[in-house]
């Protein structure tokens, strides 16, 4: 079953993160939805965070773990938010299991293939030797060799913790990963459609959602809504809280 963070009563809303995040990514954004009339499930998806970790991983396992944890929970019409790695989980959940399915936001990513390009980032990771019991300093001192930006740097330091006095590791499952990155950028089935309203917001420095693609997302989301947040990139809900806030919130209220 998938670890989850739960705050508050009342409508349920499910935030699944993107790849190699964790629930604590949306800890800010959760508690505010918390506040406003939702009991909010803050998920870890396999291979991540403190959820279980498994050799097979792949969209239609993820989706049916969170389908599993909505059965385990008793959560029905639930409303989902789902990022990047987390937002095609969500598409596919959602195109699967419609009924289940209440109010649906996607954040930054499309239904297409994506081909990979999270490489610079895994040689970093795998850079890192576990075995030398490096400290938090030398683990991120071995990622900047690799990934100059700060804030991905920091973004993927928040899955390093302490797994015994002494020796640090990474929360997400680098070896699974490292043999299935294939499977992030999977494309969502041809047949895969869903009819209900569905929020897509996109940062306007993010290369994930191009104008070109608003045909393809009306394919298999007929009922697709658009919305930019200017200059924020792909981890838009951290550059932008307030304005990604502002935007779920107002689908929520009125679709």
């Amino acid at each position: 079953m998938l670890y989850s963070k739960i705050e508050g009563e009342g409508k349920p809303l499910l935030i699944l993160h993107g790849f190699l995040g964790m629930s604590d990514n949306w800890k800010t954004i959760g508690v505010q939805f918390s506040t406003e009339g939702f009991q909010v499930h803050l998920l870890d998806l396999r291979n991540h965070g403190r959820s279980f970790q498994s050799e097979e991983f792949s969209y239609e396992l993820m989706a049916k773990d969170v389908y599993d944890y909505c059965i385990a929970n008793n959560l029905e019409h639930v409303s989902i938010i789902g990022h990047s790695m987390g937002g095609k989980t969500a598409m596919l959940f959602a195109t699967t299991y419609p009924e289940m399915i209440d109010k649906l936001i996607v954040a930054d990513i499309g239904p297409k293939f994506y081909p990979q390009h999270h490489q610079t980032i895994l040689a970093g990771l795998n850079a890192v030797d576990f075995a030398k019991k490096p400290s938090r300093s030398d683990v991120e001192a071995t990622l900047s060799e690799y990934i100059t930006d700060f804030g991905t740097r920091q973004f993927l330091m928040k899955s390093l913790y302490w797994q015994e006095p002494g020796q640090l590791a990474f929360r997400f499952n680098l070896a699974v990963f490292n043999k299935n990155l294939d499977e992030i950028g999977v494309a969502l089935p041809d047949t895969a459609v869903y009819n209900k309203p569905t929020l897509f917001i996109r940062g306007g420095n993010s290369k994930y959602i191009l104008d070109s693609d608003f045909e393809e997302i009306k394919k298999h989301f007929p009922s697709a809504i658009f919305e930019t947040i200017p200059n924020a990139g792909h981890w838009l809900h951290a550059e932008n809280p307030k304005l990604f806030h502002q935007l779920a919130s107002s689908f929520f209220e009125t679709n």
